[in-house]
């Protein structure tokens, strides 16, 4: 086993197990170092067994990459996919139909990891196709994307296409929804994209009726396909709790049907966003889902059965869930 396969194997247990951040970066960053470095420098860092020497390599890092380059699992990944446990049991039959996540970041804005591996990661659990939607402009504690910098990324993406292929990475963003309901970025580049999710991210206070013509302007635009974890909660997790942002759900659920928005249903542990009452009044007013990671990190990929439980658990059919259609299918809907 490849040192640095080794390694990035060990961040993604960490990862998909919600371990603290400073110990999956130790093994990601190992990772960097030792992807840096010639074919005859790991190999005599392997003959020397002096994997501590350099610099940002430490003792459990170098104990991973000395039993890989050695020709053997390494004893904690060993470990760690032994206790790695089963994700939303109860979602597992919507799971297996589901063929692509259309909400994930990279390190172009908050995520933690490059596109590529974001990507091959997503090909890796079995998904067809997999759609990065990196924060827009005025998100710049997220390191937000500029016009100019979401160009750059489409040209990044046209570069690894092939690489991937069958896999097909989808471009898109995760658009921040403005105080007048507008989108955060420039209509021709959204008109550019395959996957627009729109999401209130700044004022969540704001009163029922400010919020609710907010929420109903964004998933009414054309250009917006889904809307994203849309109460804007937090339940758990080290940036603490956050309440539900008040607004009219049959108001907005409605707009959505009519407007050809797709209602989150977001995975991420923290979120469980929308709460389960909301799901059902979604469901109830006709909306289409999409059930998505969120995913900040490769390990987080694998989060999406806790989505799909809470799916399975309000009712949602699998032919309400538009990341269960084909690529083709998908990309249909979304141009019209």
């Amino acid at each position: 086993m490849e040192p640095v396969i080794a390694l990035r194997e060990v961040a993604f247990w960490l990862e998909r197990a919600r371990a603290e951040s400073r110990r999956v970066q130790a093994y990601r960053k190992a990772a960097d170092i030792l992807d840096g470095l010639s074919d005859s420098r790991r190999a005599e860092l392997a003959r020397t067994d002096s994997w501590t020497t350099l610099k940002g390599v430490g003792p459990k890092t170098a104990a991973v990459a000395a039993q890989a380059a050695g020709g053997d699992i390494p004893d904690y990944l060993t470990e760690l996919r032994a206790a790695a446990e089963p994700i939303g049991v109860g979602g597992d039959s919507l799971r297996t139909e589901l063929r692509g996540d259309l909400h994930t970041h990279s390190n172009w804005s908050d995520g933690g990891s490059p596109i590529h591996e974001m990507m091959s990661t997503a090909q890796s659990l079995g998904h067809q196709y997999c759609v990065l939607t990196d924060h827009s402009p005025r998100l710049k504690v997220a390191n937000g994307l500029s016009a100019e910098r979401l160009r750059e990324q489409l040209d990044v993406i046209d570069e690894l296409r092939d690489e991937l292929a069958p896999f097909r990475i989808l471009t898109g963003i995760e658009v921040d929804i403005l105080d007048d309901g507008g989108l955060d970025q420039d209509d021709e580049l959204l008109d550019r994209l395959d996957v627009v999710v729109a999401s209130v991210h700044s004022n969540l206070r704001a009163d029922t009726a400010t919020m609710t013509r907010r929420m109903v302007a964004a998933v009414q635009n054309p250009r917006v396909d889904v809307l994203g974890h849309c109460t804007g909660r937090l339940v758990e997790g080290n940036r603490g709790t956050r309440p539900e942002s008040s607004f009219d759900a049959d108001a907005v659920f409605a707009a959505c049907r009519d407007g050809g928005t797709a209602v989150e249903i977001n995975s991420r542990p923290e979120r469980r966003d929308p709460p389960q009452r909301l799901i059902a009044a979604a469901l109830d007013a006709g909306c289409l889902f999409s059930i998505d990671t969120d995913a900040h990190a490769p390990g987080q990929l694998d989060w999406q059965g806790y989505g799909c439980e809470r799916a399975v658990t309000a009712g949602v059919p699998a032919a309400r869930v538009i990341n269960t259609w084909s690529a083709e299918k998908l990309l249909e809907w979304t141009a019209s």
